[in-house]
């Protein structure tokens, strides 16, 4: 532990664990994992399982509100347990925190394919924003949130990618357990992935639009 890491810790205690990443990228299945590791789950179940999500969201809805409410001490509450903030929202937390963030990215053409499936059964509009444009948005987006990641001192970040960890579940687990500290149930972490539930593949969107 290098001694700004200790400083830190001395003073604010143990870190918020944090899942992010993009919507659609497999944030509520990392929750599912954590929560089978034994760790304490922060979700208030108001968004509950369907379709897009059949093994449920694990959101909690007062983080929705990160940007609108000045008054953030109840974090405090969170420290050493584990909610899901959206990407977009990482920028509002507190630095009187420590966070430790296990940001789940996903190839992006997959990323817009499943919002798009999700906006279609609720029979909402996306707008008139293009795939093209969405892509350069989320690029420019993640630059912005990777910079802040590694230059704030409040964070420690683990990058995993989607795939992965549907198709290596195990040793995607071990990475998060070494992350975490290194006590967590690796084989309950990996055996509550359901490779099934990859259903926006990018080599079978490729194949749909040949």
């Amino acid at each position: 532990m290098n001694p700004k890491t200790f400083f830190r810790k001395t003073i604010y205690g143990k870190p918020i664990i944090i899942v992010s990443g993009l919507p659609r990228s497999g944030t509520s299945m990392m929750m599912k994992m954590l929560e089978a590791a034994g760790l304490g789950i922060v979700s208030d179940g108001v968004r509950t399982a369907d379709d897009d999500n059949p093994k449920g969201y694990y959101e909690l809805e007062r983080i929705k509100d990160l940007d609108k409410n000045k008054d953030k001490s109840w974090l405090k509450d969170l420290r050493g347990k584990v909610v899901k903030i959206i990407s977009f929202l990482l920028k509002e937390l507190p630095r009187n925190n420590n966070y430790k963030v296990i940001f789940i990215e996903r190839n992006l053409k997959e990323v817009i394919a499943s919002q798009n499936k999700m906006l279609t059964h609720r029979q909402e509009s996306g707008g008139n924003v293009s795939d093209d444009k969405m892509i350069t948005n989320y690029e420019n987006h993640l630059w912005k949130i990777k910079y802040l990641l590694r230059n704030a001192p409040q964070f420690q970040v683990l990058y995993l990618n989607h795939r992965d960890v549907l198709q290596k579940p195990q040793e995607q687990a071990a990475k998060v357990n070494v992350f975490l500290g290194g006590t967590l149930n690796e084989l309950e972490m990996a055996g509550v992935v359901d490779p099934n539930l990859y259903r926006n593949r990018e080599e079978k969107l490729t194949q749909e639009n040949t």
